[in-house]
Parts: C-alpha cells; sequence; structure tokens
C-alpha cells in the first residue's frame, strides 16, 4: 500500500492522548468502606467491572477511529510500478487511400476518428500524426474538428518511417514510459523487411481491417495505333471476380462519349479497349462504379494534338533516309549542305542531326554548342573520312567522347540496351534472336555516355542520352546496312521525340515528371498550373523556343490541370494518384511479436486504463471511520 500524503501519517501520534487519558482514570484509589455502606460493597465490585470493560472498549473504538480518519486523509492507494510513471502518448492514424475501405457502412478512417474522440479523456493530453499532418501536445478538443474532416491521401508511411516521426514526438527522458499507438489496416507495403520495432517505446497495433478485401480499380490507360484516323484507347483494370460485368464509362471533360462492360478473367484482370479520333484534344476521364475504395474508381487523361518537332539535318551525304524518317505531319524537316547553312535557324530548331560532315568548322561547334546548351537534341553521325581532329575537339564537351582510330572490320550489332530511355515502350519483351545489323568499318570510340546499341565485344555503335547521341560508323550504304534495320525508325523518331518531351496522357502523383512546352516567354514570366482554384507554380528551366516544366511534390490532387502563360491556357496535363493502396493485401502485426495488439481502440484504450489503474482506499477508511463512531455511541448507550 502506498500513499498520497505519507506526511499526514505523523498525526497518528496523537494516539497516545487517549491512551494517556484513559490510564490517567484508572489510576488506583485506596479505599475505605465506612460501616454504613460496608453491606454494598460486593455491588460496587461488580458495578467497577463493567465500567472498566466499558473503557477498554471506548479506548480501542476511538484508537482506531482516530487513526482511521488519519489515515483517510493520507489517501492511501494501490498501484503497478508503472502506473505512477508520467505517461507520453503518440498515436499513428492511417490516413491512406485504402482506409476508404468500410466496416458496416462506415469507412474505416471515419470509423477509427469517432472510435478516438469517444475513447480519449478530455483532458488528456497527447501527440498524433498522419501520413501528412502532424498535432503535438493537444488535447481531443483541439483536433477533434480537424480530425472529422481528415481527408484521404496517397501516401504511406512504413513502420520505420512512423517509428522515426514518432520519436520526434517524445520526449529524452527516461523516466516516463512512453506509449506509440498505431491505427492502421496495415497493408503489406507499411512493413518493410529491414524495419524493427524502438526499443525506447511501448508499440500499441490496433489492425483495423474491412469486411470485404474485394476492391476494383483503373490501373491505367494507354494510346495505341495513334497514326491512323482512329486510335485506340485501351484501360486495365484489376481486383474483379472472374465473368464479372462491370459497366465503364468513358468522358470528355463531362460529356459521355462512350460506354461498355469490363469483363475480368481468372486472375481478376480486365482490359477494355474505345476507340477515339487520332489527334484531336480530349479531356478525358475513365469512370467506374466499385462500392470499395473510391479513389480509383475515376482515371484521368488527356490527348492533344502533338506540337510539330522542327529537325535540322546539315548534310554532306545524302539525307533522303532522314525525310523519310521525319515526316511532314509531324516534323518540320529542313535540310542543308554544311556550306549553305544559316547559322540564324539553329536556335529554332529541335533537333540537329550532323549527317555524315567530313570536318565540324570552329564556327559550327561554337553554335551547336549554345544550341545544346539551350535544350537542343544533337545527333553525330560521322563520315568515313571524318576529320578526328575537328571532331574530338567538339565531342570532348559531351561526356568526354572521342573518335580513335578507324577500323575496317565487319562487326555486328548485338547488343540493345532495353532500358535505355530511347527504347522505353519500344519492345515488348527483351529479345534474343533480333535480325541485328551490322557495319563494315567503323571508329573506335572513348566515351563516358551510356552504350543504347553495341558490337560483338561490348564496343558502342550508338551511345548517349539527355539530348546528345553519336555513332560510332557512317550510316551510308556502302559501310552499313543499319537503314535497312528495323531498329532505325524507333531510334530515330525517339531521339527526336525526347528532345521534345511532350506530355504524356498522363502523369502519376509522387513520381519526377518532365515535360516541355514549345513557348517562348519573356525573362520575367513564369508558367502556373492550376485546377478549380488550385494553383502552383512548378519547378521550370526557361530556354529560347520552349520552358521545361518539372513537376515532383506538386501537385498533391488528381485530375485535369491547365498550364498557363499569364491568363492564357497553353495546354493540359493529368495527374492520377498511384495505385498501390488498390490491393488490399494485409500484412500480420502479429509476426512481428514483442507487441501487444488490440482488435478495436476500445479494447485498447480499456487495457491501457487497466494497466495505468490506481485502488484508492481512502474511502473505506472514511466509511471505517463513521462505523466505529456508531460503535461508539452504541457502546456509550448500551453497554453500563
Amino acid at each position: 500500500m502506498q500513499f498520497k500524503h505519507p506526511e499526514i501519517l505523523w498525526a497518528l501520534v496523537l494516539l497516545a492522548i487517549p491512551i494517556l487519558i484513559h490510564l490517567f482514570q484508572l489510576r488506583r484509589f485506596k479505599k475505605t468502606p465506612f460501616t454504613n455502606v460496608a453491606m454494598l460493597q460486593k455491588v460496587v465490585s461488580e458495578s467497577r467491572k463493567s465500567n472498566s470493560l466499558k473503557k477498554w472498549l471506548l479506548l480501542l473504538t476511538r484508537l482506531l477511529l482516530l487513526a482511521s480518519i488519519v489515515i483517510a486523509f493520507s489517501q492511501p492507494f494501490s498501484a503497478t510500478n508503472t502506473a505512477l510513471q508520467e505517461k507520453e502518448t503518440v498515436i499513428y492514424l492511417d490516413d491512406s487511400f485504402s482506409m476508404q475501405a468500410k466496416s458496416n457502412g462506415l469507412s474505416l478512417l471515419r470509423k477509427s476518428v469517432q472510435d478516438l474522440i469517444k475513447n480519449i479523456d478530455a483532458e488528456q493530453e497527447f501527440s498524433l500524426f498522419t501520413n501528412e499532418k502532424s498535432y503535438k501536445n493537444v488535447t481531443i478538443k483541439d483536433i477533434q474538428n480537424g480530425l472529422l474532416e481528415l481527408p484521404y491521401t496517397h501516401k504511406q508511411l512504413n513502420l520505420g518511417d512512423i517509428q522515426l516521426k514518432a520519436n520526434t514526438f517524445f520526449t529524452t527522458s527516461d523516466a516516463s514510459v512512453k506509449n506509440l499507438i498505431l491505427i492502421s489496416d496495415f497493408q503489406q507495403r507499411i512493413i518493410n523487411t529491414k524495419d524493427e520495432l524502438a526499443k525506447n517505446m511501448n508499440s500499441h497495433f490496433v489492425p483495423i481491417q474491412p469486411q470485404n478485401t474485394q476492391n476494383v480499380a483503373i490501373d491505367s490507360v494507354y494510346l495505341q495505333d495513334n497514326l491512323s484516323s482512329q486510335a485506340s484507347l485501351t484501360v486495365l483494370l484489376s481486383g474483379g471476380l472472374q465473368d464479372e460485368s462491370l459497366p465503364i464509362s468513358l468522358y470528355d471533360k463531362e460529356t459521355l462519349i462512350a460506354k461498355t462492360s469490363a469483363k475480368f478473367n481468372p486472375r481478376g484482370n480486365a482490359e477494355v479497349a474505345f476507340s477515339v479520333p487520332n489527334n484531336q484534344e480530349i479531356l478525358g476521364r475513365i469512370q467506374i462504379a466499385d462500392n470499395s475504395l473510391s479513389y480509383d474508381n475515376q482515371f484521368f487523361f488527356n490527348i492533344q494534338k502533338r506540337p510539330t518537332i522542327k529537325v535540322l539535318a546539315i548534310n554532306e551525304s545524302d539525307d533522303s533516309f532522314l525525310k523519310r524518317l521525319y515526316p511532314s505531319d509531324e516534323f518540320s524537316f529542313k535540310s542543308f549542305p554544311l556550306n549553305q547553312l544559316d547559322y540564324s535557324i539553329l536556335a529554332e530548331q529541335h533537333l540537329v542531326v550532323l549527317n555524315h560532315l567530313k570536318s565540324i568548322p570552329n564556327s559550327l561547334q561554337k553554335a551547336l554548342r549554345s544550341f545544346k546548351a539551350n535544350g537542343g537534341t544533337l545527333i553525330v553521325i560521322p563520315a568515313v573520312e571524318s576529320d578526328l581532329d575537328s571532331y574530338n575537339q567538339f565531342l570532348t564537351g559531351f561526356f568526354s567522347s572521342k573518335l580513335l582510330e578507324n577500323l575496317a572490320i565487319t562487326k555486328k550489332i548485338t547488343s540493345i540496351s532495353f532500358e535505355h530511355p530511347l527504347y522505353k515502350n519500344v519492345f515488348e519483351k527483351e529479345v534474343s534472336n533480333f535480325q541485328y545489323p551490322s557495319v563494315k568499318e567503323y571508329f573506335k570510340v572513348q566515351t563516358r555516355a551510356p552504350k543504347i546499341l553495341s558490337f560483338e565485344g561490348n564496343e558502342p555503335f550508338l551511345s548517349g542520352r539527355d539530348g546528345f547521341y553519336l555513332f560510332s560508323s557512317s550510316l551510308e550504304n556502302e559501310h552499313s546496312n543499319f537503314k535497312n534495320s528495323p531498329l532505325i525508325v524507333p531510334t530515330f523518331y525517339n531521339m527526336a521525340v525526347l528532345g521534345l518531351q511532350a506530355s504524356n496522357i498522363y502523369h502519376n502523383l509522387r513520381e519526377p515528371n518532365t515535360i516541355d512546352i514549345p513557348i517562348e516567354v519573356g525573362s520575367d514570366n513564369i508558367l502556373n498550373v492550376s485546377k478549380e482554384g488550385y494553383e502552383f507554380i512548378p519547378l521550370q528551366q526557361a530556354y529560347p523556343k520552349k520552358v521545361r516544366l518539372l513537376f515532383n511534390d506538386n501537385p498533391t490532387v488528381d485530375g485535369i490541370f491547365s498550364i498557363n502563360n499569364q491568363s492564357d491556357s497553353i495546354q493540359q496535363i493529368s495527374f492520377n494518384y498511384p495505385r498501390e493502396e488498390s490491393q488490399l493485401n494485409y500484412f500480420n502485426v502479429e509476426s512481428l511479436g514483442n507487441i501487444s495488439t488490440q482488435d478495436s481502440i476500445t479494447a485498447l484504450f480499456e487495457s491501457l486504463e487497466e494497466e495505468n489503474s490506481i485502488a484508492a482506499y481512502w474511502k473505506w477508511f472514511v466509511i471505517l471511520a463513521l462505523l466505529l463512531a456508531l460503535i461508539e455511541v452504541i457502546i456509550q448507550k448500551f453497554i453500563t
């Protein structure tokens, strides 16, 4: 037993007072009976014995009464070792999209918020954080309205991040008990295999999961056959039941333009194709109706007219193959012999091809360096009889590249760098039986640029990245059959397209995205991005004929956004939430070991209250004192 005010126990010394009084009353006197009362001596003796018992009983009752009152004021109690320690409570509340799943008609997040409001003591101070928001040293009354309006997010902290963030809310004191409460559905991705539970805190896990774990999601959308008058817009879905038929709608802005049904295969996947006009602007939205998660029931995209890419060929050889590769419906192709080139038009181009120049004059080198520094793309195809000094003087500024000796050796091109951006989405899978082209002579190349196509022996045939590409061989028919290879079309086409990084039909939030806007802006002008009251300024870099926009942290919501130059809308760009939350696969938190798990928030707080409960006994001692007072009255009245 412990006492809240143990100093009051010193008052027990007052018990000596009734003892002293009682002893004083029991002093013996020598009595001499007179003859006229001698006959009553026997009666007096019996009366004295009865009176002595009453005094002893009164003494015992008064001692106990006084002791009970003193002990009651000292407030005795009993408690566990941790119950008397200072408590620090930090709560992690998962507000990711998977918490939209429902249990008894209420989303997991809303149910969790209601349970917290119901079970946390109104005066208790704690800290709470979600995947995006933080509240430090607050009471439930302070943040109640904010929690009830808490939005869902595509972000998800893993267990290691949660513990690191929780540590910023806890004090460094070793005397306090640190309780970390994690309220989540605990999807598989929240657990990192490297995560270890922190030793300085008590972790309490409350796994909250829905009754139904089936969720249909729109995973992705892509455009096919975009060289014909009609393009095919393919939609990929997942999470359905086999042979389930789910309505799916296609909107242009708010206008319904097509509707069909998605039928799922045994793996729960479905593929739906819509026909849309090619090279026509569409502000699209795919919509399904699913009762589970709602964030993945819509998918935004936009199809816009492709910007014309300006290509300039500087020739000392036949350029007919370039004219075929860059048709007029997508490209503005210009071609000049080196001795007729007007250097002033270089700044207007997106792509420049040095087509078998025998040498690169110093004036052209300077102009090309400026062109490349301003965001242009450069392709270098050397001639067999190239002046290596002029070439190397120019090439050393790009990945420290050099053309070494010319080797008259027949070599096959046998290796493709499938992961290079140039061949992204070109091949469905890595191929090994490709009909590779060959060359009859080539230059040994020294460069730090990534290899794109390589010869036998891993020597580079084509290398480069980020707007610079270098061939190590002439492409003339007498020296190479590369012009006849299927590889030439995607290679040159993508080098031009990457020179002007047009926006994809959609982008994913939380992923770095870069697009080029073919527009000239003043030195003081900046582009902004907006959607229905949501506006931000992305990172951007201005070039003479374009502006490069970089999206990383913004935007934070999905939808179709307008890219604006002051008050004028230039083009649209679409963003969608990543779909990791759509797979409702949950982690068994009990496998972590050395943690406390509860089935509900209510059960958790009841458990914590029981662990920290203090049994107070002062009321019992007050009752005992009253009972003893009653006993004293009874003794006084009925014992004579």
